[in-house]
């Protein structure tokens, strides 16, 4: 199951991620997202974990608590939407 974790500190990292979701089972991977020209993160990232029921242990043994001074948001991701672009393409 995939899992999206927002409200993360700027400065976590995969491995702050993925030593904070291990506790409750294995751990695929994970993907702190960044910004693509200055590398910085953007506060949110995805942790996919090998089972679903794992991954809802973490989820409610997460989601709101604090990590590195801020309270997080965990839940199920959702798959992007396929929304119209916000721009016309030639």
């Amino acid at each position: 199951m995939n899992i999206y974790v927002g409200n993360l500190p700027y400065s976590v990292t995969d491995s702050d991620l993925r030593e904070a979701f291990s506790r409750f089972g294995e751990v695929s991977q994970v993907n702190v997202i960044t910004d693509r020209f200055s590398g910085e993160s953007k506060g949110f990232g995805f942790v996919e974990m090998s089972s679903n029921s794992q991954a809802d242990a973490a989820i409610k043994g997460l989601n709101g608590t604090d990590l590195n001074g801020r309270n997080i948001t965990v839940n199920q991701a959702k798959p992007k939407s396929d929304s119209p672009s916000r721009g016309r393409r030639f």
